[in-house]
């Protein structure tokens, strides 16, 4: 039997205990991360919520900027949610002139979307790749994705639905590559779906029987 794949939680801010919670259940060990020797032993990497510009400066100060940079180039499968979807895009638009990127995803991300309609925002979404029953998502400020290169794959847009209102339609989950992003936190509501998804990707891409 194959070991499980290691996969660590950026451990600067936000729901590190979550994500680490709902990788366990998908199948992985979740390990926090915050040094570049951590991030050195792990199959893959999430970036949870938080603040993006926060967590731009705190990759800096814990010398994690480009280290990760360097492993995501090399092809370490990510999930970015919320803030973690900022930071992984190509360009970031109502972002701070010194924020920077980890340019892992060929998108254009608007930054904070939905916070100036509603705070929060729920709905039930068709995820390509998650099954067949809808995921409820739970947006907290979030970003959505005005743009998508040709190699990336949308997963998810906001259903037209009279909550919706001018978000619908928009892009709220991407994948490139063994790159994962959602504007949403599945963290939060108990369901693994997209979780399960990063996992499979480390399980396909790191020959575990080495570990």
């Amino acid at each position: 039997m194959n070991a499980r794949p290691t996969i660590g939680v950026l451990a600067l801010q936000g729901d590190v205990r979550e994500h680490a919670a709902a990788l366990e259940r998908a199948g992985a060990t979740a390990v926090p991360v915050r040094t570049p020797d951590e991030l050195a032993r792990v199959d893959g990497l999430v970036l949870p919520g938080g603040e993006s510009t926060t967590m731009s400066r705190l990759l800096v100060t814990f010398e994690l900027l480009e280290p990760v940079r360097q492993r995501l180039a090399a092809g370490m499968p990510a999930y970015g949610s919320c803030a973690g979807m900022i930071l992984l895009a190509r360009t970031v638009l109502d972002g701070r002139p010194d924020q920077e990127q980890l340019d892992a995803l060929d998108v254009v991300v608007r930054r904070n979307a939905f916070g100036r309609q509603v705070d929060s925002f729920e709905a039930d979404l068709a995820v390509a790749g998650a099954g067949d029953e809808p995921v409820h998502a739970v947006f907290i400020r979030a970003p959505w994705v005005e743009k998508a290169g040709e190699d990336v794959e949308v997963l998810a847009r906001v259903p037209h639905t009279a909550e919706a209102g001018d978000a619908a339609d928009r892009i709220v989950a991407v994948r490139q590559g063994r790159v994962l992003a959602t504007a949403f936190h599945p963290e939060l509501t108990g369901d693994d779906r997209v979780h399960r998804l990063l996992v499979g990707i480390a399980e396909e891409d790191v020959d575990l029987e080495e570990r």
